[in-house]
């Protein structure tokens, strides 16, 4: 599923280069102000642990339309007022209904809430979209990406002032995030092949990440019992996007979630 996802995002940038060269975009960056910071957010010790990162999520390939009366804007007030400490947005179009013009957008409220650009990132091109957009941080998975072009884009991330999260699904990908600079690690409960989730991944995977860095449990995340597993894992920050959008009243699940 990866390559087929990183070929058309290829084509996509591609696209994009042609419109708004690099060079423009790095004149555009300079100018920007200095984002909220995340992972001081993600590890606020005035908020109970896990804190968390609600999702702005339209659909997904494994279960479709998640969200019919979709507002980005609604959501991600919704969630800054009931206690979320970050804000993911997907901005893939393609495969989850997003858009860099919804970080935008919420980059331009007054929340204060550093945003997580979420995509499938892995060109320099992006990560100055996503600081020109707002962002705090930038999602890098580690699944398709090589070593050498993890660090490389970890290093202009930092440049660039924004937080890499670097996402692993099993050891050997733990292994390749450790041998970087990286400073938060994700962990995805979600199976590639099957899109099963189970919160034993995180579970298998935590105890051998330093404690230096910020760790954050990302899918399969619906209930207390799940997030009192998590605090037990001294887990930092949780991501949770379906397990909120799908909810009947979301600013209720987002103060279940996290107030307990």
């Amino acid at each position: 599923m990866l390559t087929d996802i990183l070929a058309r995002k290829q084509e996509e940038v591609e696209q994009e280069r042609k419109s708004t060269p690099l060079q423009e975009l790095e004149t555009l960056a300079k100018d920007m102000s200095p984002s909220p910071d995340f992972i001081a957010a993600i590890t606020d010790k005035t908020k109970q642990a896990p804190r968390l990162i609600a999702e702005i999520k339209q659909r997904s390939p494994s279960k479709g339309l998640l969200c019919e009366d979709f507002d980005p804007i609604t959501l991600a007030k919704t969630y800054a007022a009931n206690g979320a400490s970050a804000i993911s947005v997907l901005t893939d179009k393609y495969f989850f209904g997003g858009s860099i013009n919804h970080l935008e957008s919420i980059s331009k409220l007054d929340a204060g809430l550093p945003l997580l650009r979420k995509d499938f990132i892995f060109d320099r091109y992006q990560l100055l979209q996503a600081r020109i957009a707002g962002a705090s941080a930038a999602l890098l998975i580690v699944a398709m990406l090589d070593a050498t072009v993890l660090s490389e884009l970890i290093a202009a991330a930092a440049e660039l002032g924004l937080s890499a999260l670097v996402e692993v699904h099993n050891l050997s990908e733990l292994e390749i995030a450790l041998s970087t600079d990286t400073k938060i690690i994700g962990i995805n409960n979600r199976n590639l092949h099957t899109f099963e989730t189970s919160l034993d991944v995180t579970t298998a995977l935590r105890s051998r990440i330093p404690p230096e860095i910020c760790i954050i449990a990302e899918s399969g995340i619906h209930t207390i019992a799940d997030v009192n597993r998590l605090t037990e894992l001294q887990i930092d920050a949780m991501l949770i996007g379906e397990g909120l959008v799908t909810a009947p009243d979301i600013g209720s699940k987002v103060r279940e979630l996290t107030q307990g």
